[in-house]
Formats: C-alpha cells, sequence, structure tokens
C-alpha cells in the first residue's frame, strides 16, 4: 500500500499544489518554520527519555 505513495509525478504535484498555496515568496519561510518544528521535536523528545532514564536510576527513599 505505501510502497508506490511517493513517486516522483506525485511529489512534483505535492511541490506545485505547494507552491500555489503559499507562493514562491513564502517557501523559504515555510522550510525555516517547518525545520525549526523538527528539530524543537527531537530536542524535547531526546529530554524526555533522558529524564525517563533518570528517574529510573533513583532509588525510592522511604520515609521514616
Amino acid at each position: 500500500m505505501i510502497e508506490g505513495l511517493l513517486r516522483p509525478q506525485h511529489l512534483l504535484v505535492i511541490l506545485v499544489v505547494v507552491v500555489f498555496v503559499f507562493g514562491g515568496k513564502k517557501l523559504p519561510e515555510v522550510g525555516k518554520g517547518l525545520g525549526e518544528g523538527i528539530r524543537h521535536f527531537r530536542e524535547s523528545f531526546k529530554q524526555g527519555s533522558s529524564e525517563t532514564t533518570e528517574k529510573s536510576d533513583l532509588t525510592p527513599v522511604e520515609k521514616s
């Protein structure tokens, strides 16, 4: 099902639609925003996984 999803013709149609919707002048801004969003997502994912390992390394403290 997914094998034929992103053929060159499909990517070309998607690119034409994006240019039509956003215009040629806005494309660099859209690309920059998309890149920053992906970068922030990766950073938060790495921080979340490191916090999980730190919490699992802690031993529970008994209340007296």
